[in-house]
């Protein structure tokens, strides 16, 4: 968004960058069950879902998803609504670039159970699912 301002001798204009959308998105379901696991746990309210990128894998960087109450002041958080409240998720700006639009799944069903991070950024990835790049 710009705004220009003019005065009697001069014009300035001033823009604002415009929001950017979260580097992650929770599915509803995902969502879900991270509340429900953050309830388990100890302060729940103190806690966040971090998730990160970090070199390693088969193929080169591997995801890295825990409950986490260090945050800096540069890491990216986002409140997903669940019920009547939200579910706080903090990505750190290094991981934040290899994330932009992904999106973090949960699925239950007879071939398992467990989350999933479908990622528009990665090239190819390996069985496992837990590595890409």
């Amino acid at each position: 968004m710009s705004v220009t301002e003019t005065t009697e001798t001069e014009t300035t204009e001033v823009t604002t960058p415009e929001p950017s959308a979260p580097p992650i998105t929770l599915t509803e379901v995902a969502a879900r069950k991270v509340a429900e696991l953050r309830a388990q746990e100890e302060a729940p309210e103190s806690l966040a879902l971090r998730v990160a990128v970090r070199p390693g894998g088969c193929s080169g960087f591997s995801y890295e998803m825990f409950f986490d109450t260090e945050f800096a002041d540069d890491d990216i958080k986002t409140n997903f609504p669940v019920g009547d409240g939200s579910e706080p998720v903090v990505v750190d700006p290094q991981s934040a670039q290899l994330l932009q639009g992904a999106t973090l799944e949960f699925k239950d069903g007879l071939q398992g159970a467990g989350f999933s991070i479908n990622n528009p950024n990665a090239s190819r990835s390996c069985g496992c699912g837990q590595s890409f790049s």
